[in-house]
Parts: structure tokens; sequence; C-alpha cells
């Protein structure tokens, strides 16, 4: 019988089937709130249990996203408090939302996945047996759902993770490891934005207005838009970010340096404001016909940046059009000229992730080649705390990012 060891090194593992005792992890803790950089070290923590509907992944390689700068600096939310508040007793967050990786050994009655299985994971997480799913709820909106590796611990950040079976889905065959855990936060999130809320669908000939359209969730829904005919159009940072939209499918890009409107709106008794913040939003819709070459408003405008961007998106959006958001990365306080929204028949639509449908659709697309995961940096692990201090300055590279855990490439 081949001996357990108590701790095996990044790489290893012990026999397929056993859940080793121990593992290396990349932990945040309180103390070490602030810069993402400064925040996360390795350290050795016991594997959690794996219980009835889970599985223990070995983790080859993880994705980097927003959610754990957040984790790192302790702010917006403080995830170790908030659990540890609901009774849990660790008193550290092992972040990451994002995994490629082998199913390794599995808990009782699991379902759709065996041993040796390779996998990739959709973050989002329910109570199956949840009252508002077992009257007909769609588990995605369920009040139990939550995300793992931020609002749940012991996520993808770790030599071995445990996730419920519903929550894995088939790593496509063509991908690297790397390739494979950058993409599925930011592409199932992406695609259920712009297909999941009907009749708001992305058809052909549709213009579509994509923000950050250069990072991990912009440049998965260009290529979604461009997929089924529609005309996806960039906000972006930078020409060479623009540059990199309109090689991924976007009709071209706007740079939203050229203005200088954004943040909250003016109170709409001030007269003299509202000109001056509509003489922006104004000339950014001028912007936006020149790059489709012609005089037709988004009928679906993607946002994620909130309180900065959400004004201009409502005022673009076409008459009977959506705005759908997904985040507040500027801000969450979201100003709206109810005029333009009740008037114009707009709808404003709060975008959470994505269900297990989104999630394996969109991983076929992938894995037919339709969608390039656009993987653009790939880290060492004891470089999780770089990775994320990219984010937090906006140096990134565009596209998406991955950590290497146990694979070697």
């Amino acid at each position: 019988m081949t001996k357990v060891e108590d701790l095996y090194e990044l790489g290893d593992a012990p026999e397929m089937g056993t859940v080793p005792t121990r593992m290396y992890a990349s932990l945040i803790r309180q103390e070490r709130y602030g810069q993402p950089i400064d925040a996360f070290r390795t350290e050795v923590v016991d594997v959690p249990p794996v219980g009835r509907g889970q599985v223990l992944v070995k983790v080859m390689a993880a994705g980097v996203n927003y959610n754990n700068v957040w984790a790192a600096l302790g702010s917006p939310l403080d995830v170790i408090a908030a659990r540890q508040k609901a009774g849990a007793a660790e008193d550290f967050h092992i972040g990451g939302s994002d995994l490629s990786g082998i199913v390794w050994a599995v808990g009782e009655d699991v379902r759709g996945v065996r041993l040796g299985d390779e996998v990739v994971v959709l973050a989002s997480r329910w109570d199956e047996s949840a009252e508002d799913i077992r009257l007909g709820g769609e588990p995605a909106t369920s009040s139990s759902q939550r995300v793992w590796g931020y609002e749940e611990n012991y996520g993808s950040f770790a030599q071995f993770a445990v996730v419920d079976d519903y929550m894995c889905h088939p790593k496509p065959a063509r991908l690297s490891w790397a390739e494979a855990a950058c993409y599925m936060a930011t592409a199932a999130t992406a695609y259920r934005q712009l297909f999941g809320w009907p009749p708001h669908t992305v058809r052909p000939g549709d213009p579509v207005l994509i923000w950050g359209g250069a990072g991990g969730l912009g440049s998965i829904a260009i290529q979604l838009v461009r997929h089924v005919g529609g005309i996806p159009v960039a906000v972006v940072s930078s020409e060479e970010r623009g540059e990199f939209c309109v090689k991924l499918g976007a009709e071209g890009y706007i740079d939203r340096r050229d203005f200088d409107h954004w943040g909250r709106l003016p109170d709409a008794s001030d007269e003299a404001a509202m000109n001056r913040w509509l003489a922006g939003a104004r000339a950014f819709g001028r912007r936006f016909w020149e790059v489709l070459g012609e005089r037709r408003a988004p009928r679906i405008v993607l946002e994620h940046s909130g309180a900065d961007t959400v004004p201009t998106s409502i005022y673009m959006c076409d008459n009977a059009g959506m705005v759908v958001i997904c985040g507040g990365t500027t801000g969450y306080n979201g100003d709206v000229d109810l005029r333009f929204l009740w008037m114009r028949q707009k709808r404003l639509q709060g975008s959470h992730v994505a269900g297990v449908r989104e999630a394996r659709e969109v991983t076929r697309l992938i894995d037919q080649g339709v969608i390039d995961p656009c993987l653009s940096r790939t880290f060492g692990f004891e470089e999780i705390g770089l990775a994320h201090q990219l984010i937090h300055d906006n140096r990134h590279p565009a596209g998406n990012m991955a950590v290497l855990v146990n694979a070697k490439e």
C-alpha cells in the first residue's frame, strides 16, 4: 500500500482517489490587507473535507480576476470578517475563482464527473435544496448563491480545491492548463449578459457597446457579439488596447481619455451642470456613430465599470434597449436620469456570474475554437500577489491571466 505523506510538494500528489492531509495555498490574512502584492503569502493549511456531492480537484492552474483585488484590499468587503460573522472558524482567505485541474477524489453521490477527469470550474455555488430553487427558481439567482473563492473560502489559489460536482465542466482539450484556467469567470459572465436576458439577446446587426473592451470580460464579449453577427464597439484606455480589440473583431474603439464627463450625474435641477454633462455624453455618442459608420445607438450596452459610466450608458442605449451590468469597478452609486429610462423605455438589468447551462455552452464555443480565451500572461505560484497588483494598478496586459499551480507549463 502506498504511503500517504502529510504534505506533497507542488506538482506532486498522493495516489488518485486519496485525499491529502495538508496543502500549499496562497493566503490573505487581515493583518496583510492592503496592496495586493503584499497581501498574498504561501502557507500550509489543512485540505478541506470532501462532502456529499463534492469532488477534490488537483489544481493545475488558476485564473486571476478582479474579485481578489477586493479581497486583498479588505474593501469594499472584509471577506474574512463576513464569514466569521456567519460562523466560519478560518482566519484566512484562499482566493481564486477560476481553475483547470484533475478530479483527484470524489465524495458520495457525485454525478457527472469521475476520477481522472480534466475539468474547469464555474465559481458559482448554491444550495440545491434552497427553497427558492425547489420552487422552480433559477439556481444562479438563488438567495443561496455565492461566489466560490471570494465570498466562499478555499478557492483555486491552492494545491487542491473542493468543489460541488455541478461546478465542473469538461476542460477544452485543445487548451493548455493555463489557457483553460483563465476564461470561465469572464466568459460565462459575458455570455449571460449578452444572451441570458431575453428579449435583449444579441441579434445579427445589433450594435453593442462594450466597456473595458480589452479586459477579460470585454475580450470575450467582443468575440461573442461578432460570432452571432452583432457589431461590437469597445471602450478602452489606450490606442494599444483599442487595436487589440479590433484584432478580436471589434468594429472599432473609443478612447475614454478623450472625454471628461465621467462620474456621477449633477442634480437635474442644475441646468448649467446638466448641460455640461450632456455635451460630453453627446460627444461620446457622436464618436460611437463615427466608429459604427452610421447613426444608430447600441441596442445593448455591456457594463461593469459602474458609477463613472452608468449615466452615459443609459443615455447611449437605444430606445427599448438594455444596459446590462455585472459590477461596479469605479463605484456603486449608479445615477440614472429617469427620463431617459421611462420615456425611451430602456432596461437596466443586473447580471451576476452564470448558470450551469451558460457555462457549458460558452465552454463548447471555446472548445470548438470559436472563442479565444485570450490568455495574455502566465505567472508562477509565488507571483499571485503581483498578478493582482497589476490589475489593481491597471497595468495588466489585455485579455485574461493565469497562475500555474501544479502544472509546470
